[in-house]
């Protein structure tokens, strides 16, 4: 069967790809990558678009994904920029602080025809506010988002990191998706910079999903749970009591099940349920792209 006759939907990962550097080493990391990746896990074929350096973590990136089993053909190899990495500090609780180096080659994500063509078939893309930074990258995510099909699901995923955002960057950014994800702390960043009018954090979700005309708005809170709004309803979920040893791409977890969830014509419950299971299972697990166990991998069915 060739690829283009595989009935799994296409998820997209378009930005960062990097080295999460934890205090037990490092992990594959970069939220758009790590949606692509569990998206794969789950059932759907994921596909990677960034850049890395001409260098062993590049080249190591790279191979990593490939036994994975994603699609890399738009991960550009960039000479005189080094692999990304982000020093991750752990606290006790296993929630990460990040810093995030500068100058790296997912700064100069390159638009090309294989770019095009992969951007044509995807059935989903998730992309985000920090691979926005510089301004080669924007450009060649806004071109890529152009270049989908009708009907392909837009995801973004606000991640805002140390100063790499603005307000337009993230009011072009939610005026181009279908869904927005965000959590307890972006959240009222968010309120501030568009002037939201909203008391509380649900108000502040109808508000953007209704100024920006969104299918749905995610909201994460950690150990407080997860909201899941529509224009129709709202979907509310305790965290999964587990035992935390970190939550590095937990929230990405989540995003990559809501969205299979969504493709697949889910009920707004049933991908809840799957993505607060989901993304419990990463927080269980060192670093953000884990292999998920069978019986997360097979679906709430199983």
């Amino acid at each position: 069967m060739s690829e283009n006759d595989d009935s799994r939907p296409l998820i997209v990962g378009l930005g960062e790809v990097l080295w999460d550097m934890l205090p037990g080493g490092r992990q594959l990391g970069g939220a758009p990558a790590n949606v692509a990746f569990h998206a794969n896990g789950l059932g759907g074929r994921g596909a990677v678009v960034s850049c890395v350096g001409d260098d062993e973590l590049g080249r190591e990136i790279r191979r990593l994904l490939a036994e994975a089993g994603l699609d890399d053909r738009a991960v550009g190899v960039d000479p005189d920029r080094p692999t990304g990495t982000v020093t991750v500090e752990l606290d006790a609780g296993g929630k990460p602080t990040f810093t995030i180096h500068e100058n790296v080659a997912w700064d100069a994500i390159p638009f090309d025809d294989v770019l095009a063509e992969l951007m044509a078939r995807a059935d989903a893309v998730c992309f985000g506010s920090l691979a926005q930074r510089s301004e080669t990258s924007r450009a060649t995510i806004r071109r890529a988002l152009q270049a989908t099909k009708p009907g392909c699901l837009r995801i973004c995923d606000v991640n805002l990191r140390q100063s790499y955002y603005s307000r337009d960057v993230l009011v072009e950014s939610f005026r181009a998706a279908d869904v927005l994800k965000l959590n307890d702390e972006e959240l009222p960043v968010v309120a501030r910079l568009l002037a939201l009018s909203a008391a509380d954090d649900e108000s502040a979700m109808r508000e953007l999903l209704q100024q920006f005309d969104l299918r749905l708005v995610i909201l994460t809170s950690g150990p407080a749970g997860s909201v899941l709004m529509s224009p129709q309803q709202t979907s509310r979920r305790p965290a999964s009591q587990v035992d935390v040893v970190d939550s590095v791409g937990a929230g990405d977890a989540f995003t990559a099940a809501a969205a299979m969830g969504l493709l697949g014509g889910a009920d707004l419950a049933t991908i809840h349920d799957r993505a607060e299971q989901v993304a419990g299972y990463v927080c269980t697990q060192p670093g953000a792209t884990p292999a998920l166990p069978e019986r997360l991998r097979a679906g709430p069915e199983a």
